[in-house]
């Protein structure tokens, strides 16, 4: 091995290494380039908002709204800030009227905010096609929103005023046709009023411009067709408010309440009474299937306390309701429910003599369907087919349905035949009255069930051709500005005699017993 001191040293220059001849090209070569920018330098200063940046486009808007707008308002803010901000406002002003017109405690409900997304990404769209590019599409779309702005206080303030005036009695059970016309007229007038903004703002081109219209009535029209979550619903709570205002309770799906619903039916199935052979028999089946208003829980216990108490039905009455206060007590008014004691009382009754009667309380839509309550439960709405089905599974030939709801009269046909007495408390075209919350019973209950059938007569086409004058009559105090309900029968040619042979046993005079 040689030692290391035999090699020669070998010596370059300061600077002359061919290494540190590569290193100055490199770094002289990275010097030449133009320097980078920061990120920070890259963004720029944060955009601020100008003082009263706002309140012009809310003048902006408010002349938008009056069809007086102006080609292009001049010296505007229109920033992304911006464009936050109103929407901010425009929602806290929705939040802030829907309260203002909900008298009483209420329940304030987040998931309803959520609905103003489609709205806004729709508007923004539309702001974008009918607009060529640049710096004026966001002017557009916070003009857009101003107007908006404007319209929600002047519809928000006419809710308030007619909350107002129901509370008051000026204005009885709001008004069908008020009620149509403060919901719909907004709706038209921002239609009309976006799209005057957008003809003026945009580019002027006709078919951009009438597909952003129909995106705006397709939105509208949405809204209509689909159910939507409100912002405030009236408060629920665990007890009666005890002021008569009828408050709706508060359900909670407790194990009580599970446990009670798994066997109430059932066990109070097994309590009716079985027929009795050479007696007309008849058997009652209340249903009220809209939880939210206790006067759908008070006709159902009335109309079964007449029928068992007037039409010997004692220990033959059956109640399917919906109600966070029964909960416990009563089966709950369902689709199934229904299936199951229609199939029940047929088990019991004779189908050559005894007679169903079954009374349905709820509110009503033109479609037939009765309307549902039993948050957080969604039962399934009752229609006049699936009743139909249920009582020929049951195997019911006499049956007496009485159906208390708005546009009822469109059940009759479908239930109609020679077996059927059918009575309904309006026709198919108008609405009926008194299922208002502070409404002790409806027009209907009162007159025909605990007024006439109560104390008067034993006939329910006599009671019948009685309430409708009495309804009439009361319509007409109260001020119902949407036409006369119009209580509807029809009464079968086989169960006619059936009924009135009930009739006159029940009105037979008692034995006189033994001296």
């Amino acid at each position: 091995m040689t030692d290391s001191s035999d090699r020669k040293a070998v010596s370059l220059p300061d600077g002359d290494s061919p290494w540190m001849r590569v290193w100055q090209h490199e770094a002289a070569a990275l010097a030449a380039l133009p320097s980078v920018p920061s990120p920070e330098a890259l963004r720029g200063p944060r955009e601020r908002l100008k003082p009263g940046a706002l309140g012009p486009w809310w003048l902006a808007g408010g002349r938008a709204a009056t069809f007086r707008g102006e080609p292009s308002p001049p010296g505007l803010q229109a920033t992304p800030a911006v464009v936050a901000w109103l929407v901010l406002f425009n929602v806290a002003v929705q939040v802030l009227w829907q309260r203002l017109a909900m008298p009483g405690p209420a329940d304030f409900h987040w998931q309803g905010l959520l609905q103003g997304g489609l709205d806004l990404a729709v508007i923004a769209w539309v702001c974008a096609w009918v607009r060529a590019p640049g710096p004026q599409r966001m002017g557009l779309l916070c003009l857009v929103l101003g107007t908006e702005f404007v319209i929600s206080q002047v519809s928000g303030l006419l809710w308030v005023l007619a909350g107002q005036a129901q509370a008051a009695g000026l204005w009885r059970q709001g008004g069908v046709w008020l009620l149509w016309l403060l919901w719909l007229g907004p709706m038209v007038w921002w239609v009309a009023a976006v799209g005057a903004v957008l003809w003026r703002q945009g580019d002027r081109h006709l078919r951009p411009w009438l597909g952003g219209m129909a995106l705006l009535v397709g939105l509208m029209a949405l809204h209509w067709v689909m159910p939507s979550q409100q912002i405030w619903t009236p408060a629920r709570t665990s007890q009666g408010t005890g002021d008569g205002s009828d408050a709706p309770a508060q359900m909670t799906l407790t194990e009580p309440v599970l446990r009670a619903q798994a066997t109430l039916l059932d066990q109070q199935l097994a309590a009716l009474q079985p027929q009795r052979p050479g007696v007309v028999d008849m058997y009652v089946l209340t249903f009220a299937p809209y939880g939210d208003e206790d006067v759908f829980l008070r006709e159902s216990a009335m109309v079964a306390d007449v029928m068992a108490q007037r039409f010997d039905a004692q220990g033959r009455a059956l109640q399917l309701v919906n109600n966070p206060r029964t909960a416990e007590q009563l089966p709950w008014a369902t689709t199934d429910n229904l299936r199951r004691a229609l199939r029940g009382i047929g088990q019991l009754m004779d189908p050559r003599e005894d007679v169903l009667f079954i009374h349905l309380t709820s509110h009503g839509a033109r479609d037939g369907q009765l309307a549902t309550e039993l948050w957080p439960v969604q039962p399934q709405a009752v229609t006049p087919a699936s009743l139909k089905a249920a009582l020929q599974e049951a195997g019911i030939r006499y049956r007496v349905v009485s159906i208390s709801a708005c546009y009822s009269g469109s059940w009759i046909a479908p239930l109609a035949d020679d077996d059927a007495l059918l009575m309904t408390a309006a026709d198919a075209e108008h609405t009926s009255y008194g299922c208002g919350r502070h409404s002790p019973l409806t027009f209907f209950g009162r007159a025909m069930y605990d007024e006439l059938l109560r104390t008067q007569t034993h006939s329910f086409t006599e009671a019948h051709a009685k309430a409708r004058e009495v309804i009439l009559q009361r319509e007409q105090e109260a001020g119902k500005d949407d036409g006369y309900s119009n209580p509807q029968i029809r009464v079968g040619s086989r169960i006619a005699p059936v009924l009135n042979a009930l009739q006159r046993r029940l009105e037979a005079p008692a034995a006189v017993p033994p001296r």
